[in-house]
């Protein structure tokens, strides 16, 4: 028997479905180069993502997860590391294995799908699109959708109500703290990824519903509700 019979299957993006650490080195390097400042590496990158660029902007400044850069220091990237990214979003990404297989049973279940993630809109659609993915979501909450993002439960709960779905009918897949947090929270189910960015930590340790290596393995655990 199925482990999970939502109604409603909600995706996070970076870490989740796509691997998009190579556009934001790039574009992470370029500010660099353009504010005088070293380089950081894929390893650093990948263990800062997943709070927003705000937060990644802060942490490759002070080459700290857990730094922040003079607010005049800050105030000069923001808009350097934007306009690096909107150059480099979705050239060296990927689509992570078993995403495809995985959003296509769980439509075949018939359950409504979504995305949501705190990247902003502006570039969360064109890497949708890019990767092949916008057209299989009904709805996309982005970072700048609402006030409130992740790890915050409001995305989760405003996905819930577009969908005239009860949050305990609600499945959240996720990679992070934050997906763990946010779901918890809002009410909804977790399955997180093992393979996505979590500053370096097991995910297992935040204590998901399950975590699993490939959305290929949804058969084993998601159903349609009787």
């Amino acid at each position: 028997m199925a482990r999970f019979t939502p109604r409603m299957v909600l995706f996070d993006l970076d870490g989740t479905l796509i691997d998009s650490v190579p556009d934001l080195l790039v574009a992470v390097n370029a500010m660099q180069d353009e504010l005088g400042l070293p380089h950081r590496s894929e390893a650093s990158v990948r263990n800062w993502v997943g709070n927003g660029i705000e937060r990644l902007v802060e942490r490759a400044l002070t080459d700290d997860l857990h730094g922040k850069p003079e607010a005049a220091l800050f105030e000069r990237a923001m808009p350097v590391f934007k306009r690096h990214y909107a150059e480099s979003n979705g050239k060296h990404s990927c689509v992570f294995p078993g995403v495809h297989e995985g959003i296509a049973y769980v439509k075949s279940l018939g359950l409504s799908v979504g995305c949501v993630t705190n990247k902003a809109a502006a570039f969360t659609l064109p890497l949708l699109q890019d990767m092949n993915l916008l057209d299989q979501f009904e709805t996309v909450i982005a970072g700048d959708t609402l006030p409130m993002k992740k790890p915050d439960p409001a995305p989760l709960i405003y996905a819930a109500g577009w969908f005239k779905v009860h949050p305990s009918e609600a499945l959240m897949i996720g990679d992070s703290i934050s997906d763990v947090k946010a779901a918890r929270t809002a009410g909804f189910s977790i399955i997180c990824m093992s393979y996505g960015y979590n500053h370096g930590e097991d995910i297992r340790n935040y204590h998901p519903d399950a975590v699993i290596d490939s959305m290929a393995e949804f058969p084993n655990l998601i159903g349609r509700a009787s």
